[in-house]
């Protein structure tokens, strides 16, 4: 396979902070020449990044990955801006799939949400007869129901039929945690067994640090508990203010609230920081580099994780949680499913109901009253759990073996000249 041409397909990547960046740089490291059709660059804060634009930086070269980026229209802060990116970047893909001369041996899709951008992939291999493989992030039409709040047949109905044609025409479908698995596979009639766990892993840069302080993180002896990653309403993070509010009321001051990203939600988070009397505390810190993150996790005695209140969730196993884990945190959740799940078998954290601010205090201060040699042991089960069950070198060895297992073009079921 060594030597072979991979097409990726994601709507987001580099200098967005995805997971795919490294996948594509490590791939190029073994050999495979890495092709990247994506967008222009503008999430989470849902404007361009500085120096791109429809007529700017449109081709780069990364780290050996060849870029070639797609006109879009940017996600803005509305719903009815969001469903445009995500439809513009089909519109031009669709016109790129018809005049394009690009030529790979596979195809890729890296699917977050949202799910319309596999379309691409599907295009392109059944033009080219080649292998697609799809990498589910995100869950649809699920994620649509919950996070732009559309429950109305008359859109859902299609876009669940999208979604069984895209996962009929894939050659492989992988999928990031074993309930995901069992749920696309309610979704094929045939050939289920193509469905497999394939889990994320976590950048090299993601390692224990030695304590240090951080001039953004105040060092005064709060017991401190760290979030990384987007601020919406998937993440559930509503709960922190409450937590806060609640754990002021019995006189718990020594508890500090770190928040590290950006997205969507951020500006109605911070309000609700301020409405609620609570923001001494929290830190409140810009999205950051991801290679400045385990720096900042070090700074604090635990990270944490949380949802929405729904079944979707229960599923996820969600990126941030193997990046914790390769640092070597203590984890504290507000979650179920999966993450509970994880949390359990490595024996590294405390886990609590979703949405429940009275129990998430009470581990919270179960968590701060805990001897520091109980602490280090939660970390280290996670960096243990994590280099069994998440290795960048196991998880990228099982996916490139997949590809290696590809089938040949006269294997290819009917089902790759559907209509799409």
């Amino acid at each position: 396979m060594a030597g072979k041409h991979i097409l990726v397909i994601s709507q987001y990547f580099y200098p967005e902070s995805f997971r795919i960046n490294d996948m594509c740089r490590e791939w190029v490291k073994r050999g495979y020449r890495v092709t990247v059709v994506t967008g222009i660059p503008n999430y989470p804060e849902g404007r361009f990044y500085k120096g791109y634009g429809w007529f700017k930086k449109r081709r780069e070269v990364w780290e050996g990955v060849q870029i070639l980026r797609l006109p879009l229209i940017s996600r803005g802060k509305s719903s009815l801006r969001l469903i445009c990116n995500y439809l513009s970047f089909v519109f031009f893909g669709w016109w790129w799939k018809l005049f394009t001369r690009l030529r790979a041996d596979l195809v890729f899709t890296f699917e977050v949400s949202p799910m319309t951008q596999a379309l691409l992939g599907v295009w392109y291999a059944r033009k080219r007869r080649v292998p697609h493989y799809l990498y589910v992030q995100d869950l649809w039409p699920e994620n649509v129901e919950i996070i732009m709040g559309i429950k109305n047949r008359c859109i859902i109905g299609p876009i669940e039929r999208m979604v069984r044609r895209i996962y009929r025409s894939c050659d492989g479908i992988l999928a990031t945690s074993p309930s995901f698995v069992q749920q696309i596979r309610k979704r094929l009639d045939t050939n289920r067994e193509k469905v497999v766990y394939v889990p994320q892993y976590a950048e090299d840069f993601y390692v224990p640090m030695p304590k240090c302080a951080v001039p953004s993180i105040p060092d005064d002896g709060r017991f401190k508990i760290v979030f990384t990653g987007n601020i919406g309403r998937a993440q559930g993070l509503d709960i922190l203010p409450r937590t806060a509010a609640l754990l002021r009321q019995m006189h718990e001051d020594d508890v500090c609230f770190v928040i590290v990203g950006g997205g969507r939600y951020r500006e109605e988070f911070y309000k609700d920081i301020e409405d609620r009397h609570v923001s001494s505390s929290f830190v409140l810190i810009d999205r950051q580099p991801p290679q400045d993150v385990p720096r900042l996790l070090s700074a604090c005695d635990a990270a944490f994780i949380s949802f929405m209140d729904n079944a979707l969730f229960a599923n996820t196993i969600p990126a941030k949680l193997q990046s914790y884990m390769a640092c070597a945190m203590p984890i504290l959740a507000s979650a179920c499913g999966e993450t509970e799940r994880i949390l359990r078998e490595a024996s590294c954290g405390i886990c609590c109901p979703i949405g429940d601010e009275q129990a998430l205090a009470q581990a919270i201060l179960r968590m701060k009253a805990m001897p520091q040699e109980q602490l280090r042991a939660y970390g280290e089960a996670s960096r243990a759990y994590y280099e069994q069950t998440f290795s960048k070198q196991t998880v990228t060895d099982q996916l490139l073996s997949i590809f290696e297992k590809e089938r040949g073009v006269a294997d290819i079921t009917d089902e790759k000249t559907e209509n799409i």
